[in-house]
């Protein structure tokens, strides 16, 4: 499937037909991950969890970092 850069406001994108993003199970909104491979690139869509469990790890070592520390030693 060919697919064409476009002008988007300020920047520069792709549009992904709608049959795709329904048969990957996306929507609007939705992010994902541009990563380089061997031969061009491609997307990877980000689990929604897994970004949420991170974001509150880090918001829970720096709520707790005296601790942690204190733990590592």
């Amino acid at each position: 499937m060919n697919v064409v850069i476009r002008k988007i406001g300020n920047s520069e994108g792709v549009i992904i037909p709608k049959e795709i993003l329904q048969k990957l199970g996306l929507k609007n909104g939705d992010s994902l991950e541009l990563r380089e491979v061997e031969h061009g690139f491609e997307l990877v869509a980000q689990e929604a969890d897994l970004a949420e469990q991170l974001e509150a790890a880090r918001l829970g070592m720096q709520k707790y970092r005296a601790a942690l520390r204190e733990l590592a030693k």
